[in-house]
């Protein structure tokens, strides 16, 4: 081709590249290695044909008549800058060459007119879980996986995909957990071979055991060093198989829009983990499958309960007189349908700690948290009543559900239905069509106790127990419970709350009141630094789904669990989330160390060694506000709420008073 017919892209000024050197230097995609030696300009193609090292990074070497050579700084092959071939010439594995010019001081590479980009396997994945609903793509850019990343792209552009750059892959798998526990629509992690997967695991299973659908893309080694223990090469399919129902790699030979669609499919209806393992080098094959769709490979979703056990509960709770409904994560779906039975029944409704915000604390019928993180008016309630109604819990230890009582015990699953001990009755079905079947048949007992002007009566005197405790200063910190009281007062109604582990944890179910926000926690796996990528995976999801859309995203953590990701908070500032992040910093892993007194241990390696983490929002370039003061609570954090943009309240708590 001649010259005319080129491209000609700048790559630079002379004086960037002293004589006798070589850099890397970039046209449209093209990656080039650019050198200067004797008074002479050439550019040839950038990528080793060997291992595919950087010729950019080499160097300039003389032989032994004088000759030229660029040396690849990777296992030292050679080439002649002007012709690309290597010592002997073979010309199967010579470089591509590229010609340059020299005008007024800049330097210019002619490039051939780009021919139309060749369709790849991982545009036909990437095309099939946009077909499935997959909305939002988590992780890292990174060299095992630029096939499968430069498909995403071209999903984002084409405006059907969204990606979030993350500074470690753990923060991509709380967010997609976190995504896909609000939404119910899996997000997926993007991460390279090796380390970058790996880091993904905790977040898989905090995905996994909180029945979370989320999709894992690994990138892989090349197929030809996969087993003797290349660099970076592990045993994804293994070492994924515990935290994924599916795991699969993608291979040459795969059906790979298939694949693509059972890793989906199995991630909505299992509400679990799916992952796909892509080799480097199957990722740019050329393909001309099509993308599947879901259409034809979902049925109903109901499961309805039986006639027999509908009338026996019906009958069990026509004879009770005080029922207790409790409200587990598993009713997330059919809360509402499950607060209108409560309120013909004139029961009290307790959430396990994961249903938290399910029932508002100011709804007449709510009774508040059960169990360690929770109130004394849902421990009273659960002593005196004489049949408990448990609609999607899991029982749980930390919840408390008395065993010794008559359950009823309603769920989807029938793993669940009775898991840890006997109950009076168990059933099968969707919490929803159970209440919608069995509330035309029930109505409250004339002679019932009215349960419902109890549970005021409670409330009132929780609440001055509470005021009472915003009294108890030591001159060490803020109280918890002021945190939280400030926190219930200014945080939106229809807020997406996410909770990090530790003491801020228990305090915030035990004296934060819920109007309706929608709270998200590591719940079985309880992992420290879930709160803050939880967020992130929050915020993503106001940008997706209408339903969410414009909604406040708050998160929660202590000192101890914001340390674990930190730098995220400079992905948030990059994306321009609309996070307020409240720290509750008492320089010390705080529950660990009650712990450590419970068990009459010495409190031992708990304290920690912190910045002024207000400070380091700022530096990041978000809002950094530091609480020293009750009495500021409400202005800071009112002020942090407002600011458009990820935001960190630093309140200095004293970790005695939770």
């Amino acid at each position: 081709m001649t010259t005319e017919k080129l491209e000609w892209v700048s790559v630079g000024q002379v004086g960037d590249l002293p004589e006798g050197r070589v850099k890397t230097v970039t046209a449209r995609t093209n990656s080039i290695c650019l050198s200067r030696f004797d008074g002479h300009w050439a550019a040839m193609d950038n990528r080793c044909p060997h291992q595919g090292g950087p010729l950019g990074e080499g160097s300039i070497e003389r032989g032994t008549e004088g000759q030229c050579w660029i040396r690849c700084p990777w296992h030292g092959w050679d080439f002649d800058p002007l012709t690309g071939a290597p010592p002997g010439g073979h010309e199967d594995s010579g470089q591509k060459l590229y010609p340059v010019e020299i005008r007024k001081g800049e330097i210019f590479v002619g490039l051939e007119p780009e021919p139309e980009r060749e369709r790849t396997v991982t545009d036909v994945v990437a095309e099939t879980l946009v077909n499935w609903g997959v909305k939002r793509v988590f992780g890292m850019v990174g060299h095992s996986n630029l096939g499968l990343s430069d498909a995403i792209r071209l999903r984002v552009a084409a405006g059907q995909m969204s990606f979030v750059g993350v500074r470690h892959e753990g923060a991509a798998a709380f967010a997609a957990s976190a995504y896909g526990k609000l939404t119910g629509k899996p997000a997926a992690c993007l991460t390279i071979a090796g380390p970058g997967a790996t880091n993904l695991l905790t977040g898989m299973w905090d995905a996994k055991v909180d029945r979370a659908p989320v999709l894992a893309l690994t990138g892989q080694v090349q197929t030809q060093v996969f087993g003797p223990g290349a660099f970076q090469d592990i045993d994804l399919k293994s070492a994924f198989e515990a935290v994924s129902k599916f795991s699969q790699p993608v291979l040459g030979s795969s059906n790979h829009a298939e694949l693509a669609s059972l890793a989906c499919k199995t991630a909505l209806l299992e509400r679990d983990v799916a992952h796909l393992v892509f080799p480097d080098d199957v990722q740019t094959l050329p393909s001309e499958a099509k993308a599947t769709t879901p259409s034809g490979r979902t049925g109903g979703a109901v499961v309805v309960p039986a006639k027999n056990d509908l009338d026996a509960a019906a009958q069990m709770i026509h004879a009770a007189k005080r029922p207790v409904i409790v409200m587990g994560h598993g009713a997330v779906e059919a809360r509402e349908a499950v607060i209108a039975l409560a309120e013909k029944l004139g029961a009290p409704v307790l959430t396990t700690f994961k249903g938290k915000g399910l029932i508002p604390d100011n709804h007449p019928n709510a009774g508040g948290v059960l169990g360690r993180s929770g109130t004394p008016i849902a421990s009273w309630f659960m002593n005196e009543a004489d049949l408990i109604i448990a609609l999607g819990s899991s029982f749980a230890n930390h919840t408390g559900i008395e065993s010794s009582k008559p359950i009823i015990q309603v769920d989807f699953e029938r793993m669940q239905l009775g898991k840890f001990h006997p109950v009076a009755l168990p059933v099968w079905g969707e919490i929803g069509a159970f209440c919608a079947a069995i509330s035309p048949q029930l109505n409250r007992p004339a002679d019932a106790p009215d349960q419902v002007a109890e549970l005021a009566e409670r409330w009132v005197i929780w609440r001055t127990e509470k005021t009472s405790r915003l009294a108890e200063q030591r001159g060490e910190g803020v109280h918890s419970s002021a945190v939280f009281d400030s926190l219930s007062r200014l945080c939106p109604e229809d807020a997406i709350i996410a909770c990090d582990v530790g003491n801020n944890t228990y305090s915030f179910g035990r004296y934060f009141e819920s109007k309706g926000q929608r709270v998200l926690m590591s719940g079985y796996l309880g992992s420290i630094g879930f709160g803050f990528p939880a967020a992130m995976g929050a915020w993503a999801a106001t940008q997706d789904f209408e339903e969410y859309a414009g909604r406040q995203v708050v998160s929660i953590s202590g000192d101890g669990g914001f340390g674990q990701y930190p730098m995220d908070f400079t992905t948030a500032v990059k994306y321009g989330m609309n996070i307020t992040h409240i720290l509750l910093n008492n320089s010390q892993l705080g529950k660990i160390s009650k712990e450590q007194r419970a068990g009459e241990w010495p409190v031992w390696e708990t304290d920690l060694h912190n910045p002024s983490f207000s400070a380091y929002a700022r530096l990041c370039g978000g809002k950094g506000i530091r609480v020293t003061d009750a009495e500021e609570l409400d202005s800071e954090i009112a002020k942090a709420l407002a600011f458009e943009g990820p935001a960190l309240v630093e309140i200095i708590t004293d970790a005695e008073l939770v």
